[in-house]
């Protein structure tokens, strides 16, 4: 573990954060617009309208009230769970590829389980907890029925104030809160070669930020990860495939454990 610490405070240069003022970069991209799908659509409605005077209303009608039916069946089929990822190089996927990544084998490992579930990969590297804070809105915009709250890493590589990594948490989880929309928060260990202070300061902050929102606490994202060269990049640091595999194994019954609450809760309230 030592050994891993050293690695992660060593490598932090190495961290390909956000470049100029440019955008973050996920996980993943959203498609950009396209503004011919416009005109195309509005090519659509002028035939309509000429078609539409044609059509007797009572077939009309039926025909929408069978669209109307097959898009509501459509709708229950697809119903899904929304998880979303909120965190660095680690939920990004950093060095492996985007199908290893740890929501990508996160959705695998729930849907085997038997869980309707899409995660979001809302990963940028070089992430701080004041950049994850920053993007809060945007992630919100995904509806999500749970977000899984991993940063805090890169504040301890630059040795930021863990009372500012605090206030950005604490924020986070306080805007997830005011929108009822349940977290995961996982903790994370400091370098040791910032003082054995500054590192238990640093890792008191997860576990009492969970006490205080209430929220599911795992303690640390690269357990049984870190400190294994083959389970690691050769910077030591990043997760391999095999690290990955290693960390879905034991997060997701974490995560289930969260949904399965979340539904126990709805069905209370239902009631």
């Amino acid at each position: 573990m030592t050994r891993w610490l050293y690695l992660y405070a060593r490598s932090y240069t190495r961290l390909p954060g956000r470049k100029g003022n440019g955008p973050p970069r996920y996980g993943c991209r959203r498609a950009p617009f396209n503004s011919g799908q416009l005109f195309r659509f509005g090519a659509v409605v002028r035939r309509l309208a000429v078609v539409i005077p044609a059509v007797p209303w009572t077939a009309l009608w039926a025909i929408l009230g069978l669209s109307a039916s097959l898009y509501g069946t459509a709708l229950a089929a697809n119903d899904e769970t929304v998880i979303v990822a909120l965190g660095d190089s680690l939920t990004a996927g950093f060095g492996i590829l985007a199908n290893d990544s740890f929501p990508v084998r996160l959705e695998a490992a729930l849907r085997g389980a038997g869980v309707n579930a899409r995660v979001v990969n809302a990963g940028v590297s070089g992430d701080t907890t004041a950049g994850g804070l920053a993007r809060i809105d945007w992630v919100l915009a995904d509806t999500p029925d749970l977000v899984i709250v991993e940063l805090g890493a890169n504040d301890g590589l630059r040795g930021l104030n863990p009372a500012d990594m605090e206030a950005n948490l604490d924020a986070i989880l306080a805007r997830l809160a005011d929108r009822d929309v349940p977290a995961i928060l996982t903790g994370m260990l400091a370098p040791p070669n910032l003082g054995r202070a500054y590192s238990d300061a640093f890792k008191a902050v997860f576990p009492r930020l969970a006490e205080r929102h209430t929220v599911v606490f795992y303690p640390f994202l690269l357990d049984g990860v870190a400190a294994q060269p083959a389970l690691n990049q050769r910077d030591g640091i990043h997760p391999n495939t095999a690290g990955v595999r290693v960390i879905v194994e034991r997060f997701t019954p974490i995560v289930l454990r969260a949904l399965a609450d979340i539904k126990s809760r709805s069905k209370t309230i239902s009631r």
